[in-house]
């Protein structure tokens, strides 16, 4: 059959890490197959991260001399995940090193590892972490027509600028992908925001999208995968599933994620799961009323609006996110820090911004004194004063008594090895934080090939899903670096495979 625009053997619905990754592995299995993005850029929120992939026993972490096997991995994600779908983590176990294998074979795909610990102190935790990244990539080593779609790391891109001559992390990530993508045959359809599916003898058979205020029809011979991110970015709908935090600080590019793939498939009989869920992070507030993903204190504590702490700073940004979450007094909330670092936050913001611009807006303060601080955040004084002084003493004596900060590895890892450092140099500095997110992490319900499931446990013929389009195979757990990418990567590549013997 010739193929035309409007039809392919593979339709892909995104193009974050999840999303290329499958459409190569289709295009390079010899499937015609085509790549539809909303925006004008290529790379979603992948684009935006660090390019972790949480991909257990591969030869990349052999070859680091790492002490990971798909064992310990199983241990691992049996002490954290709750009531799991065996089916998809044993299919996600088997797969990652397959993957990587298969990835490592194409020359544009290179991979390294580099120390990021895991979020939690349990059984078959491997010490300094097992992600895997890809290695960076200079701009004029792609492809003309590559370099022009990688979507600019979130600073920049915020600020309408290009990206960097040296592509790193998720940069590098989609970069690699999209090479590997566009020299096995692929097509890349920018403009192409898909809101329904098209049915035909009881299987999908094709995709619905808005294209320049017009709509367009594309058919898929083999089958549909919608790995387009959830829906963090649309008000209506977190309100409607519970998400904790706001469209407006989500870490998701500007309009993009509103979630049309996965409730058009719900339309279709699709079931989904975990909708009240995100992968939540702290997010230093900024002047357009956004958020920026936030992650690595070396510093100061994090209080409430009663002026107490309650968590460790240090924590994982999704555990932080959850404490944050916990109570209404506690969004927003503000980090306290002195002069340690000439008034620079102690900590790693994406993207921190102006602090005069923050000035400006209200939403940082300086002061000569802990209680004048309390009153330009609206705090009681002698509460912020006292949870000071009582941080202070635990930097004393080299323990956090009240949330253990400092005890785990995670702590230490972004802290140079000291995570207690007393807040006692003026001036004084408050900084104003929200819920952030990196996305949610609900979606239609996907079995162990990637297929998407009707209510009744039966499949959606030619319709597959992965990444955050998916209700996450973690539930509403975040268990190290690089899960979200890793698990959408390999079910991508699971829902290819059964494409590809359809």
């Amino acid at each position: 059959m010739q193929h035309t625009p409007d039809s392919f053997d593979v339709v892909v619905v995104g193009s974050g890490g999840g999303a290329l990754a499958g459409a190569y592995l289709a295009a390079k299995a010899g499937l015609s197959t085509a790549v539809l993005e909303r925006t004008a850029r290529v790379g979603g929120t992948s684009a935006y991260s660090g390019g972790a992939c949480w991909l257990p026993g591969s030869e990349v972490q052999q070859r680091a001399g790492l002490a990971d096997s798909t064992d310990s991995a199983r241990t691992y994600l049996g002490s954290l995940l709750d009531a799991p779908d065996s089916g998809r983590v044993e299919a996600f176990l088997a797969e990652s090193p397959r993957l990587v294998k298969a990835f490592e074979a194409d020359p544009a795909l290179e991979f390294e590892w580099i120390p990021f610990p895991e979020y939690f102190d349990a059984p078959g935790r491997v010490g300094l972490g097992r992600s895997i990244q890809p290695v960076d990539i200079r701009r004029d080593e792609l492809p003309a027509e590559v370099a022009e779609l990688v979507r600019p790391p979130v600073e920049r891109d915020r600020a309408g600028r290009p990206g960097r001559s040296k592509l790193s992390g998720g940069q590098a990530l989609i970069a690699r992908l999209l090479t590997a993508f566009v020299r096995a045959g692929g097509t890349v359809l920018t403009g192409h925001n898909v809101v329904g599916f098209h049915q035909e003898r009881g299987r999908v058979a094709g995709v619905d999208a808005v294209v320049d205020g017009g709509s367009v029809r594309i058919a898929a011979e083999r089958g549909i995968l919608v790995a387009a991110g959830g829906f963090e970015g649309d008000a209506q709908l977190r309100d409607e599933h519970g998400v904790p935090g706001d469209a407006r600080w989500t870490m998701a590019p500007a309009g993009t994620n509103r979630g049309e793939p996965i409730f058009a498939a719900a339309r279709l009989g699709a079931a989904t799961d975990l909708l009240d869920q995100g992968w939540f992070c702290p997010g230093l507030a900024q002047p357009d009323g956004g958020g920026s993903f936030a992650l690595g204190f070396r510093g100061g504590i994090m209080v409430d609006a009663t002026g107490r702490r309650y968590a460790n700073e240090c924590l994982p940004y999704d555990r932080f996110g959850r404490a944050m979450a916990a109570a209404a007094e506690r969004i927003p909330s503000w980090f306290v820090f002195d002069s340690r670092e000439g008034g620079g936050l102690p900590a790693i913001a994406m993207p921190e911004g102006d602090p005069e611009e923050h000035v400006r807006a209200g939403i940082r303060f300086r002061a000569d004194t802990i209680a004048e601080l309390a009153a330009d955040i609206g705090v009681p004084a002698q509460a912020l004063t006292g949870t000071v002084e009582r941080f202070n003493e635990f930097a004393a004596a080299g323990a956090d008594a009240d949330f253990h900060r400092g005890e785990d590895e995670y702590d230490a890892f972004f802290a140079g090895g000291e995570p207690l450092v007393a807040i006692d140099q003026p001036p004084y500095y408050a900084a104003k934080f929200v819920l952030s997110d990196l996305g949610t992490k609900g979606g239609l319900v996907t079995d162990s090939r990637g297929r998407v499931l009707r209510g009744d446990g039966s499949a959606i013929g030619g319709l597959y899903a992965a990444g955050n389009s998916s209700a996450s195979m973690t539930g509403a757990v975040y268990p190290a670096p690089g899960v979200p990418l890793g698990t959408a990567m390999v079910f991508a590549s699971l829902a290819v495979a059964d494409m590809a013997e359809s």
